[in-house]
């Protein structure tokens, strides 16, 4: 592998690791309906804002997601939201994993 395709895989694992965190999934996920602010933010994952500010800072650094100001308030928003088929795809993976684990079973 050439310098230049380790580099896209380097930024892909990024981006990765920015989403490897359930309070960030439950943000990106509740972030698909649209902008929120990070008060509104912090009450649907149940976390203090400080909290869910720092897990904001690491997905707007790895480009997933994007903010603004208005005033006092801070809202954030996916700044692609094709990153939502991401967790399709994680879901159809878990959806095998039961299969098979159901399988599994089955035949004990």
């Amino acid at each position: 592998m050439d310098r230049q395709q380790a580099r896209l895989y380097e930024m892909k694992a990024q981006v990765i690791k920015a989403l490897a965190h359930p309070i960030r999934l439950a943000i990106v996920d509740y972030l698909k309906d649209g902008e929120q602010c990070v008060c509104d933010i912090a009450e649907h994952v149940g976390s203090e804002r400080s909290n869910v500010s720092r897990h904001l800072s690491v997905m707007v650094k790895a480009g997933v997601l994007q903010h603004r100001k208005d005033g006092l308030m801070m809202f954030y928003s996916l700044r692609t939201p094709c990153v939502v088929n991401f967790f399709r795809c994680v879901e159809g993976v878990l959806r095998e994993q039961i299969k098979s684990d159901a399988a599994l079973l089955k035949d004990m």
